[in-house]
């Protein structure tokens, strides 16, 4: 994760940038260039934190939500999903979704701060996060607990979760058939 961070970082930009956005990024080499040049390279690792300390919630509630089901379904053998003591690829696939929507609720929070924290440092970042299409103030975090404190105190709560439900549909391929192996939130 830490080798491939600064490409996120970078997607994370590519991704936000309109045509009305101040500053134009031409593709990925040229805002790695950009970033390192304007920024420095700290820059590249913005957010790299809450990306981490997501991953720990994410994969261990994924991985005990989906134990905890298979072993429920197994031993109540509900609605006939059991037979000879096996789930069905279909259960298993439905278990491991639901354990994905579980571990990605949880870890989102981090997710959104750690997007925020990588949009730091862009000139004009502020209007692109906030929506407002006003704000010329530059967008500046002192660390992960400042992201959270500053976003709860100006947006809600609920802004923690922004996006959440066009990211967990990728919670249903994230799973694979064995619904054993899960993929890290991008």
């Amino acid at each position: 994760m830490s080798a491939t961070y600064p490409m996120d970082m970078v997607r994370g930009r590519l991704t936000v940038q309109t045509e009305k956005s101040p500053y134009q990024y031409r593709g990925m080499f040229h805002a790695l260039s950009s970033v390192l040049r304007q920024e420095g390279p700290r820059a590249l690792y913005r957010g790299w934190l809450p990306s981490v300390i997501g991953v720990i919630p994410y994969v261990g509630l994924n991985f005990s939500v989906y134990e905890s089901l298979k072993d429920w379904l197994v031993k109540a053998r509900p609605f006939g999903l059991v037979e000879d003591s096996e789930l069905s690829v279909t259960t298993r696939l439905a278990c491991g979704a639901a354990a994905g929507t579980v571990g990605q609720t949880v870890a989102y929070p981090l997710d959104v701060i750690r997007r925020r924290m990588q949009m730091v440092g862009w000139k004009g970042a502020a209007s692109i996060v906030t929506g407002d299409g006003r704000s010329k103030a530059p967008l500046e975090y002192t660390g992960m607990i400042d992201a959270f404190s500053k976003t709860v105190r100006h947006e809600g709560f609920g802004a923690l979760y922004k996006g959440l439900v066009p990211n967990s549909v990728k919670v249903f391929h994230s799973a694979n058939i064995l619904g054993v192996e899960f993929r890290i939130s991008d």
